[in-house]
């Protein structure tokens, strides 16, 4: 399969094939190949070189029989050369051939070479399964894509961008850009502020999403929006976080949430049979919050595996164990997770174990172990054999189980049982990693509590609209309405995350009024979206997925570092261009912007 690039770097030479586009069929034809040089052999004599593009790999071979001169002038090659070959492929020798190689049964004996450019011995070598810290790879982040993996994420991520634009676009919407530069509204994650030159002491942000200007989009009457989009947000990282980030972006006028759930789904059949020829099951089962948080402990359960939890509360509030029965009493709760099979795991698992629950800020563990004879547990004597028994039968408790118990506040209780469940399930081989389990989590409550802040926020955004029957608790309980939101959630991840807006400006005020703004405040941050809405606004809602982290499990990778080309580390800098750095004094000048004193100090314009 001949390859169409016509760039001619060589003269009379012009690359005709891919390095993997070569096979059988091929013997006998003279081609030409451009690439990398993997690895070079010499073998008493004749030199093979295994060369590298994009596509993969074929060995070229340099025999003194066919060319003395070029045969010489192999002898300069080196790894990560990159060099140019015309010859004619032949089979490979009975034995020769290398099962591994898509091009195994073949090689080019070549008869032309050109050394294109010659390079330096790199930090690490060029494959895959490299012993090697990531700090080194992003240092050398254009050396580390070259690698065969990351090669094949970024491809395959690719084919995803253009699997979603054209089932997007087979379905009526409309690919819009929405601004990069645009005003700050610090609701959630810190913003990225742009200062500006021609408005003086005056800043832009960037933009955490496009919501608002999605929204405004229906408004004007575009019906169905889409944007494949990068958006910024200024907080603390971790592996499926950057600071920059790409979304999928889509909004849809006069729907309702079944509808938007219903393109989600086929968006993501598609996806996935055009990357990794899978197909889904639709629809993708359901589950409220609250049945998700009662259930896995969590607001995004990984149903690939059992293990789930149980409220223990009303059969413990009376029990001699006073931890519990304080607990209840005081309004908490508390929860228990059955590991079936467990009983023999040691105390040192059992501290390790107790230790990875306070990460999520439980103070305890208690765990009893079911032998043949009865509880083993330092907790066993506090309870009679009825509570016992009762305990029992709602966990199915067998002989050689082991029980976890948590006993807190509701929101302590479901964090720490809930990563405690995905991490037994990892730990005791309870997931098919090759399965991929959707599912979406609706009903989401419509504000929480901060208690650093001493305020409510909104779970999703203050544009997600509440549920019809909720309206009349906005001002009188507003930690009991639920909202129009759902999330989609794949292998206990969120990978998108969307609702029903609000339509109305009254409700819209409403909305932001429980969130303890004042008109004043609101109007000032955002006056347009209320004008906007009284201006014959469409009911209207919609969904954003996470692209980076969608790549990252189509690629069965475990960071979204390794699904983007150039990433930033937890730190948020980049180490191959040693951004961020520090400006001018003339650029600061020009912004009007003074540096504070740092280390002592002081930097000014």
């Amino acid at each position: 399969m001949a390859d169409t690039f016509e760039l001619d770097v060589m003269g009379e030479m012009r690359r005709t094939h891919h390095c993997n586009a070569l096979n059988s069929i091929h013997v006998g034809e003279e081609v030409v190949l451009m690439g990398w040089v993997q690895r070079r052999r010499d073998h008493g004599g004749v030199i093979f070189v295994d060369l590298r593009d994009r596509e993969g790999i074929t060995q070229v071979v340099f025999n003194p029989e066919i060319s003395q001169n070029v045969h010489i002038k192999a002898h300069e090659i080196r790894s990560e050369f990159v060099i140019g070959v015309r010859g004619r492929v032949e089979k490979r020798p009975d034995g020769m051939t290398n099962p591994n190689l898509a091009t195994g049964d073949i090689e080019v004996l070549v008869s032309e070479l050109k050394l294109l450019n010659a390079a330096k011995t790199p930090p690490f070598l060029i494959e895959d399964n490299v012993d090697v810290s990531e700090q080194l790879r992003l240092k050398f982040r254009h050396l580390d894509l070259r690698r065969p993996q990351l090669q094949k994420n970024i491809i395959l991520r690719n084919r995803a961008s253009v699997a979603i634009r054209n089932y997007l676009t087979d379905n009526g919407f409309l690919e819009i850009e929405t601004p990069v530069l645009t005003r700050s509204t610090p609701e959630g994650a810190r913003d990225y502020l742009v200062p500006s030159r021609v408005n003086p002491g005056q800043f832009y942000a960037l933009p955490q999403s496009p919501q608002l200007f999605k929204q405004l989009l229906m408004v004007s009457g575009f019906d169905r929006y889409y944007q494949i989009v990068r958006c910024f947000r200024d907080e603390d990282l971790r592996a499926d976080r950057q600071p920059e980030f790409t979304q999928i972006d889509m909004e849809m006028s006069f729907v309702g949430e079944e509808d938007v759930m219903t393109i989600a789904e086929g968006l993501m059949d598609r996806l996935f049979k055009e990357t990794l020829n899978r197909s889904l099951s639709l629809p993708f089962p359901r589950l409220s919050y609250d049945e998700a948080i009662n259930r896995y402990g969590l607001d995004k359960p990984d149903i690939r595996f059992g293990l789930e939890l149980k409220n223990v509360s009303d059969l413990v509030e009376k029990s001699g164990f006073k931890v519990f029965a304080n607990v209840v009493a005081s309004g908490g709760m508390v929860k228990a997770l059955n590991a079936p099979g467990c009983a023999e795991f040691t105390r040192k698992e059992l501290d390790d174990l107790t230790a990875f629950a306070a990460i999520y800020q439980a103070k305890g563990l208690a765990w009893v172990k079911v032998r043949q004879e009865g509880w083993q547990s330092p907790i066993a004597k506090f309870f009679t054999d009825t509570e016992k028994q009762a305990i029992a039968n709602r966990l199915n408790m067998q002989t050689g189980d082991l029980v976890f118990f948590v006993a807190d506040k509701p929101v302590v209780v479901n964090e720490a049982l809930g990563h405690l469940r995905n991490h037994l399930g990892k730990r005791l081989g309870l997931i098919q990693e090759d399965t991929f389990a959707f599912v979406w989590v609706t009903h989401f409550p419509l504000l929480e509590y901060d208690e650093v802040e001493k305020r409510f926020q909104a779970v999703h955004h203050p544009f997600t609209s509440p549920d019809e029957s909720d309206y009349d608790k906005l001002e009188t309980d507003p930690l009991n309405v639920k909202s129009r939101a759902y999330d989609m959630v794949l292998n206990g991840v969120e990978i998108g995350g969307g609702s029903i807006r609000i339509h109305q400006k009254a409700l819209q005020e409403r909305v932001l009024q429980a969130l303890g703004m004042k008109p004043e405040n609101y109007e000032e941050k955002f006056g347009f979206l209320l004008s906007a809405l009284e201006s014959g606004a469409p009911p209207h809602g919609g969904i954003a997925f996470g692209f980076d982290r969608l790549a990252m499990m189509l690629c069965g990778q475990s960071s979204i570092r390794d699904v983007i080309a150039f990433p930033k580390t937890q730190k948020a800098s980049c180490l191959l261009t040693n951004a961020p750095s520090e400006a001018t004094p003339l650029q600061l000048d020009e912004l009007n912007i003074r540096i504070k004193a740092v280390a002592g100090v002081e930097k000014t314009s």
